[in-house]
């Protein structure tokens, strides 16, 4: 849970820096998405940059999105240009993953010198092993760590946000998510899952090492608890449980935001209509996680769909995705929805644009160090996400 913050000691100007925001990674696949999406919806006067590895395909990606913007070359792989990036922008959005591996240096320039930083990241290891890392740090200089600001974990985080918002308040409370989709993963997306799967005991030793060192709230709880496949009865949907790191993202807004109540519980799952459906999937992941732990498969693997490749336009346009949470407080439970389209790629652009226009402009709560979305920006993001096209009802 989120340990000690304080009020941003350092708050930018908006003119106080070269940018606004700094786009790092624009030449992959979700990246020229999210420079796509800041060209046609950022604000009159949006000073912000495309960054990366090769100035011909940023020249490239910036000639297709139409937009006078700066180019900065850039790599993972290299700390000083992180540190010459981050100190020239408010926010830093990143898409450049497997974050294990690729994304600490550039979280770490962020932290030092004071930049907001957003990713879309989903793996949990990564967001443990920055907390140890970095927190402290971004705390002092008034940096805004943000992980998972796109499918990762934006419509689970806000969605329950929104779901506690409906709930009697001062109360205990549990809740339960459940995912449906429909859409193909990037092939960044397809590697970031296998790695992760082949990481199962470095992802315990990150979670682990964070709970040594991370505050719990006082006199509240909040966790995410797991749960057993069964049949839910109030959405008639077969459940499974789903291992992402939304729960926890979840339950780290649930300790921050005394909204949440005194006891708040949370459990995640993906949902189909049938039975056949779910094993079939659970089959599929079962074998993917198997195929994961040699290096051999996983490399042919991720050959076979390679990590800068997507879903053409057309199978995006007709890809959905929705959450449905059910709250149970006080003796009444309420049930609501996040939904909209493509998840991966389309929504995902929108929502990490509008995180860091979010952070760049908006009036939010004054927090600093590694924080969630909702803890951040609240509702300031539910509405740009809204305003976006994400859907927020109650059912």
């Amino acid at each position: 849970m989120p340990g000690k913050q304080s009020a941003k000691p350092q708050t930018q100007q908006p003119g106080a820096r070269e940018f606004d925001i700094v786009l790092f990674g624009a030449t992959g696949f979700t990246g020229a998405l999210t420079a796509e999406y800041l060209t046609k919806n950022g604000p009159d006067g949006l000073r912000w940059a495309l960054a990366g590895r090769s100035i011909e395909k940023l020249d490239k990606v910036r000639a297709q999105i139409g937009a006078d913007v700066d180019l900065i070359v850039a790599d993972s792989g290299d700390p000083a240009s992180l540190a010459d990036l981050a100190a020239r922008t408010r926010v830093v959005l990143t898409t450049v993953g497997p974050y294990v591996g690729r994304g600490e240096a550039l979280v770490g320039a962020c932290a030092d010198a004071g930049t907001d930083y957003c990713d879309i990241t989903g793996e949990g290891e990564f967001v443990d092993t920055m907390y140890v890392a970095h927190h402290a740090t971004a705390v002092s200089t008034g940096a805004r760590l943000v992980h998972g600001c796109g499918f990762d974990s934006i419509p689970h985080d806000l969605g329950a946000m929104f779901t506690v918002e409906h709930l009697p308040a001062d109360v205990p409370i549990d809740m339960r998510g459940v995912v449906r989709a429909g859409g193909l993963p990037s092939g960044g997306t397809f590697e970031t899952a296998l790695t992760g799967m082949s990481r199962a005991r470095q992802i315990r030793a990150a979670a682990q090492a964070r709970r040594r060192i991370e505050p719990k709230p006082v006199g509240r709880s909040s966790r995410a608890v797991g749960g057993k496949p069964h049949r839910d009865k109030l959405l008639n949907y077969w459940l499974l449980p789903l291992p992402t790191m939304d729960p926890a993202i979840v339950a780290r807004s649930g300790a921050a935001l005394p909204t949440y109540g005194p006891r708040f519980r949370y459990s995640h799952y993906a949902g189909t209509k049938t039975l056949p459906y779910a094993v079939g999937g659970a089959a599929v992941v079962a074998g993917l996680g198997l195929a994961s732990q040699l290096k051999l498969t996983r490399e042919l693997l991720m050959k076979w769909y390679p990590a800068g490749d997507g879903p053409d336009p057309e199978r995006r346009q007709k890809s959905w995705f929705s959450v449905d949470f059910v709250g149970e407080a006080g003796g009444e439970t309420v049930r609501t929805r996040v939904s909209g389209g493509d998840p991966g790629y389309t929504e995902t652009a929108m929502m990490l644009a509008e995180s860091g226009l979010c952070l760049a402009f908006d009036d939010n709560p004054e927090v600093a160090g590694q924080v969630t979305t909702a803890q951040a920006m609240g509702a300031n993001l539910m509405a740009r996400v809204q305003a976006g096209g994400l859907r927020f009802e109650v059912r």
